[in-house]
């Protein structure tokens, strides 16, 4: 099984890549957004350390971590951000880990995709066979956010000024999947690189 990490900048498109590869190959996908939610439940390694870190305040009703309130929480606080990434983050890897592990023993997929915005921040570069960088121009990525997730062009200026430069992505990463416009472009870019 070949393990591919898909990476790029917030609204480049990585979500519409990942449709396409699963159409286009036999793969199993996994988002680093969804294990970082997983680790976090009730009865998961990072509950109870988060928890601690932020307070019984987080809790929904029935118990379990409100995700929304977290957010809050750890955004306006770059002290606690960081001490709850320290919690999250290696969680979230050895989940990934033992996934690829778990799938390599199954032999059932011949592809992997892993997706995360800071793979090459946090060091998949030796977990992942191959990164592939998804594209958009910033205009584009800016009118996707304002379009689609309602975000303000204050945020998606501060979300985008804390992520990698294009230079930086395509430096770490073996190919590049252009996502600027036309969805069928992008198909035969993903197919040229698979074959």
């Amino acid at each position: 099984m070949y393990v591919i990490g898909i990476t790029g900048g917030v609204g480049s498109g990585k979500s519409k890549v990942l449709e396409i590869l699963e159409e286009e190959t036999d793969c199993y996908i996994l988002r680093a957004d969804d294990v970082g939610n997983e680790v976090k439940k009730k009865g998961q390694p990072c509950y109870d350390k988060i928890v601690d870190l932020l307070g019984e305040t987080i809790l929904d009703p029935d118990g379990e971590i409100n995700r929304r309130m977290m957010a809050i929480m750890i955004f306006s606080d770059p002290v606690k951000k960081k001490q709850a990434e320290a919690i999250i983050h290696p969680a979230v890897k050895r989940y990934i880990l033992d996934k690829i592990d778990e799938l390599k023993r199954e032999g059932t997929y011949k592809y992997m995709f892993i997706e995360a915005a800071l793979l090459i921040e946090d060091g998949y570069k030796q977990i992942c066979d191959e990164l592939w960088y998804v594209y958009a121009s910033i205009p584009t990525r800016t009118r996707r956010l304002v379009d689609n997730r309602g975000y303000s062009l204050a945020r998606i200026e501060s979300i985008m000024d804390s992520q990698l430069s294009d230079r930086e992505f395509r430096k770490n990463c073996e190919y590049v999947i252009d996502n600027d416009g036309d969805l069928e472009k992008t198909r035969e870019d993903i197919r040229n690189i698979l074959h």
